[in-house]
């Protein structure tokens, strides 16, 4: 079918004649229902509740259905990357709630989604305005759609700016950077043409088996909330809403298993508020996001996407939340499906959407969701009253994000200077440069001298490997160095770079060879043979080793922690050989590496770096980039400790020495701490006060610590605040993260770092489940890690 043409610029529009052979295109309003008169829902001076209801009134069934459905885009579910005449034969005739991933030219092993709107970005702005176009002509009322889009690090388009993997951006503990990430977010979103970005995850990754923990910020609500709080505030100062994901207790699997399994989590009533849903509340109170993405699992039995108590009680009338809840894809379906709570797939649709849901997202087309939903309004099973309410919700974000007053992007030209600027790149390497964590470094090995090391071996199955830089829902299609080009282009012609690979990311057996070892293959020895053959030649070695984008991400959780594959009988290997080894390590969670932490002189953690990682990696490995990240995520020594994280109950991650205690049966304390990392320089902490002394249960409490840089080099630190209730009416955690500040700070260089507690920080939940601050008892500890604690100092709340 003859496809029609990429919009003109907006000018454009109040010449031509639309599809209903009259201009709808008028100063400061536009006649949406092409009824030749400003109706109270098209005129921009009224008030916005005012808007909905006059729009709600004027519509039917057929079109406040609609409004409740995604359309997935392009190569997803839409077939045509552009309207066809067939649209008009299609459910979308009587509109859509939001479009996803709109020619995004997404690229992943299960969903390429090719496409030549994607790039140069104005093609896609006007792309865009060209479908939005049809629905504000071609459909009775006119209503524009809310174009949706991933963006957990970076934008989730061709060639956009990006970012770290979220783990990466969590052991930045660095706020203002996550905000001016989330502002680039957000910016080039809009000159886009997208109108609503699916970040961030506020999930807490507190089983380091699980899968996604490389797209969470870490374990720690507090940490969680901070960051999430941020990136949603730059998000939507850029005109876009963020969609929080994934809402609630979703993060922790029964044993960690995700993939088929996404149900079942262990978790209390009061663990649940004070961990998984901590994070939710305190962005939905300071940060207002206009959207919540409802997750697939259960809760106590009741699954989260057909819950009142979770989608209404809490969310709306708990927390404030004023946007519209989406489904995660398929979560309505699970109900029937997985959960067994309804009988048949109507009756999944009637739990979701009595319980608060306000669009449904799948991989199927509209009408699947749509038309039972029509059905249930047909017989009386679901009131008018309800799908208003609904409707209400996805047009109030509408409004808000004054898509009636403006429905196209302004100038699709503009987006070819906005998106993916130097300043973007400048940031991103920025984030890139803050999330590497300096895990060990024995005699100051790091940073390495290049003028001492004439011949360097890089190797390892990570050391040319790319696809982490491009991990499921981020930018995808820029260019990357890798680690050993990043190592090359560094060093220059000063010494010789020599590449062996040494193994590969697993073996053939794998992950089974975990459980039950398999002999090395012969290719499999002469691999590593031939790497120790060039160890031998070499002055220092740097082994490139951990997880691809195939050992860990979504549906990707594992049953063992170890690296993958032979990659530890290489580093033993090249160990044996003498010279220095240096491991970089490229992964998605925590990783049990105890032999390589023992006997390996230095380790860096690079998480899922961005496209920079080679040229990041050379920097910090040489020294221009002093390590400053701390791990926001406990490792374990085991699988076997599981559940082993921060913050925790009084003595449940206790050894077994002690009163009570006795004997020596199993591997105890962490391998590293939440919180922890090295730095090429030391910093010394002092001064510490807390004011007032004693104060009022409403009131704020204010903490001042001098740190000092007292080493040789420039360098950063993360200065964190733990709070301890010394006694409470109910068990709280033996002491939580309640402040962190990251630092610059020049050789000699001394600052005050200024923390303010508010009651919320202090706050408990009681016998009653009531948010209570009791009066008592608390100490401040400044740290350098959750472990290790450098001054402390008491305040009583009378």
């Amino acid at each position: 079918m003859k496809k029609l043409p990429l919009l003109l610029p907006l000018l454009g529009f109040a010449l031509s004649a639309s599809a209903q052979q009259k201009n709808i295109y008028h100063k400061n309003w536009v006649d949406f229902n092409k009824n030749g008169r400003m109706d109270v829902f098209e005129d921009p001076s009224q008030n916005i509740e005012k808007r909905i209801g006059d729009l709600l009134g004027q519509m039917t069934v057929e079109e406040k259905t609609c409004q409740m459905a995604t359309l997935y885009g392009y190569k997803r579910v839409l077939k045509d990357e552009m309207p066809v005449a067939g649209w008009k034969n299609e459910i979308w005739k009587d509109g859509i709630a939001n479009i996803d991933e709109e020619l995004n030219n997404l690229t992943s092993h299960t969903d390429d989604a090719p496409t030549q709107y994607s790039y140069p970005f104005s093609k896609h702005a006007s792309a865009i305005n060209t479908i939005q176009k049809w629905f504000v002509e071609e459909t009775r009322m006119g209503i524009p759609v809310d174009f949706t889009n991933e963006g957990i690090h970076g934008l989730n388009h061709d060639r956009a700016t990006p970012l770290p993997a979220p783990i990466g951006i969590g052991s930045t503990w660095d706020k203002q950077l996550v905000r001016r990430a989330g502002q680039t977010v957000g910016r080039e979103a809009k000159a886009l043409g997208y109108t609503n970005i699916y970040a961030p995850i506020l999930d807490p990754a507190r089983d380091q088996r699980w899968g996604r923990v490389v797209e969470c910020y870490g374990e720690n609500p507090f940490l969680i909330a901070e960051m999430g709080k941020q990136m949603v505030l730059g998000i939507q100062e850029e005109g876009v809403a963020s969609t929080l994901k994934h809402y609630a207790v979703y993060s922790v699997p029964k044993g960690g298993r995700d993939g088929s399994a996404r149900t079942d989590p262990h978790v209390a009533p009061r663990e649940m508020h004070q961990i998984y849903l901590y994070p939710f509340r305190r962005v939905i109170q300071e940060a207002h996001p206009m959207g919540v993405m409802s997750s697939y699992n259960d809760w106590d039995g009741v699954p989260v996407t057909g819950s009142y108590y979770f989608l209404t009680e809490l969310l709306r009338q708990k927390f404030g939340f004023q946007g519209y809840v989406v489904s995660d894809s398929e979560a309505v379906e699970y109900l029937y499906s997985k959960h067994k709570v309804a009988i048949d797939y109507k009756e999944a649709v009637r739990q979701a959407v009595e319980a608060g849901l306000n669009v449904r997202t799948n991989f199927t087309m509209p009408q699947t969701f749509v038309l039972p939903l029509r059905e249930l309004i047909k017989e009386n099973k679901i009131s008018m009253k309800t799908i208003d309410s609904r409707v209400a919700d996805v047009l109030r974000v509408k409004f808000r994000l004054g898509l009636f007053d403006n429905p196209y992007v302004k100038d699709p030209k503009a987006a070819d200077k906005i998106v993916h600027t130097k300043t973007d790149a400048q940031m991103s390497l920025q984030m890139n440069r803050e999330s590497m964590v300096l895990l060990k470094n024995e005699n100051n090995l790091l940073p390495l001298d290049k003028s001492k090391y004439k011949n360097i071996l890089v190797t390892g199955p990570l050391a040319v490997e790319s696809n982490y830089a491009i991990s499921r829902y981020g930018p995808s299609h820029n260019p990357i160095i890798s680690a050993l080009d990043g190592i090359k282009n560094y060093v220059g012609t000063n010494s010789k770079v020599s590449y062996t690979k040494g193994c590969d990311m697993v073996d053939a057996t794998w992950p089974e060879s975990e459980i039950i070892e398999t002999p090395l293959t012969a290719q499999e020895q002469a691999g590593i043979d031939s790497a120790v053959a060039q160890a031998r030649l070499s002055d220092v070695v740097i082994a490139v080793v951990g997880e691809d984008v195939d050992r860990v991400g979504e549906s990707l959780s594992r049953t063992g922690l170890n690296l993958p594959g032979r990659q530890l009988k290489l580093i033993q290997a090249l160990q044996a050989t003498g010279k220095p080894v240096v491991m970089v390590m490229i992964n998605g969670q925590p990783l049990t590496i105890n032999w390589e932490n023992k006997y390996v002189p230095a380790i860096l953690e690079a998480w899922f770096p961005s496209v920079q990682s080679g040229q990041v990696i050379a920097e910090t490995l040489f020294g221009d980039n002093n390590p400053g990240g701390k791990l926001p995520i406990t490792f374990p020594k085991t699988t076997g400790q599981i559940e082993f994280n921060f913050p925790f109950k009084p003595n449940s991650q206790a050894g077994q020495g002690g009163a009570n205690s006795w004997g020596k049966t199993s591997v105890n304390g962490a391998l590293y701490p939440f919180g922890y990392g090295l730095s090429y320089t030391k910093f010394e902490y002092s001064t510490l006060q807390v004011s007032p002394q004693k104060g009022q249960s409403q009131g704020d409490v204010t903490v001042t610590v001098d740190v000092t840089n007292t080493g040789q080099r420039k360098g950063d630190d993360v200065v964190q605040l733990y709070l301890k209730d010394d006694i409470s009416t109910v068990t709280t955690y033996e002491y939580d993260l309640r402040g962190f500040e990251r630092v610059s700070l020049n050789p000699g260089e001394k600052k005050t770092v200024t923390f303010t507690l508010h009651p919320d920080d202090l706050a408990l939940l009681d016998k009653n489940m009531n948010w209570t601050v009791e009066p008592g008892t608390f100490q401040v500890w400044i740290g350098a890690s959750s472990e290790d604690i450098k001054l402390k100092k008491g305040f009583t709340v009378e």
